[in-house]
């Protein structure tokens, strides 16, 4: 059980409700409520158990922005609205020994992800390498979890998706790629596998719509206004990067001293692969909102690629050099006033080894949600923190 010390800090009313600012929930009950609620928005049980899994391990690694506080809005809002179906329908469309283009019918992009990649999994650990690439998809969550599975296989994994435009091109102001995530990872002889999830963007809209959650500036020089000046506002930049009026700054940052021409590239890399192999939508087709200002479906595309390390020198043996190359990374000189270092994956690991303790901390924002979400479908139970 959670002790009083982490399970309620600086209390709040709301509609004679008392609440807290900071709740811990233990992990087994908020992934019993987030199934229950997908079953109940019509998501098949063994699909639901899934997108759970999928939505958790975000924020089990310290990753809020695509957790929990991405629950409603992100997935239950756009069941709501029709803009994606409950049920997937995983169909595939062409196949070979190695390779495989899958149509999602706009399912649930955790299912769908989970599904192709396991394939690239299957078909690697049989000829060596595998990859699939997928239409017609929904936000598949964080991009990490499918190069976890391949790094738990004894497989490197790639994977990548586009995304609604949020990135402005190099010289540009005009929101045209996706955050456009390129994620790579490996199994090692450590704890923990390398795993590098980030966005090809200075930040993705996650972080953004976490800042506007617990009211907090985006800082400056991530986001660009349409007359080329920095944006802080978190509420008003989420709702001018959907009007068309800011944009993400590349990955490295405006223009080329900084090098965000490399950002640039990475992000369209990712959006070829996403659109290119499978004809799916890319750039301004995944806005989401049709021409007469109505919401519509994604339509996104993800690709997943695994490579089995046994067709090449063997799990153990990879595994081991890998760790060396970590670990002697992780042993170099500090800068001045610095504590460690560390390698990609090593934090998520830390904050695991803490939380899997403490439990999931929700925020107030968080908290009202779910007690809406509880009240929506007529449910009586109580939550922890009411």
């Amino acid at each position: 059980m959670l002790t009083l010390q982490y399970r309620k800090r600086f209390h709040y009313k709301l509609g004679g409700i008392q609440l807290s600012q900071t709740f811990n929930v233990e992990w087994s009950w908020i992934k019993d409520f987030v199934t229950k609620v997908f079953v109940a928005y019509g998501i098949p049980e063994d699909d639901a158990a899934i997108c759970t899994d999928v939505l958790l391990a975000s924020d089990k690694k310290g990753i809020e922005s695509h957790g929990v506080n991405r629950f409603k809005p992100i997935y239950l809002d756009r069941l709501r609205d029709g803009i994606q179906s409950p049920v997937t329908n995983f169909e595939i469309i062409r196949e070979t020994a190695t390779t495989a283009v899958v149509d999602g019918h706009d399912g649930m992009g955790q299912v769908i992800g989970t599904k192709a990649m396991q394939m690239a999994i299957d078909k690697a650990k049989e000829f060596g390498m595998g990859m699939v690439a997928v239409r017609n998809s929904t936000h598949y969550g964080i991009a990490g979890y499918y190069t976890d599975m391949a790094a738990k296989a004894g497989c490197i994994g790639m994977t990548g998706t586009n995304a609604r435009p949020s990135i402005a091109p190099t010289f540009g102001v005009e929101n045209m790629l996706g955050t456009n995530p390129l994620t790579l990872g490996f199994p090692t002889d450590e704890e923990f596998p390398f795993n590098l999830d980030c966005a090809t963007s200075i930040s993705q809209r996650g972080k953004i719509e976490y800042f506007a959650r617990v009211g907090q500036d985006t800082p400056e020089g991530m986001v660009i206004g349409r007359d080329g000046s920095a944006m802080t506002d978190s509420p008003a930049i989420l709702e001018a990067l959907v009007n068309g009026e800011a944009a993400l700054a590349p990955l490295g940052g405006i223009g080329e001293e900084l090098a965000g021409y490399k950002g640039y590239g990475f992000a369209t890399f990712v959006e070829v692969l996403s659109a290119a192999l499978q004809q799916g939508n890319f750039l301004r087709m995944l806005s989401g909102i049709s021409e007469t200002g109505e919401k519509q479906k994604f339509h996104l595309g993800h690709f997943f690629i695994a490579i089995d390390t046994e067709a090449f020198v063997g799990l153990e043996s990879f595994k081991k050099t890998a760790g060396d190359i970590l670990r002697e990374l992780r042993a170099s000189e500090l800068a001045p006033g610095e504590e460690r270092i560390y390698t990609a994956g090593e934090k998520e690991f830390l904050i695991w080894q803490e939380r899997k303790e403490t439990g999931l901390p929700l925020n107030e924002g968080v908290q009202k949600e779910l007690i809406a979400i509880r009240d929506d479908l007529g449910w009586t139970e109580k939550l922890p923190f009411e």
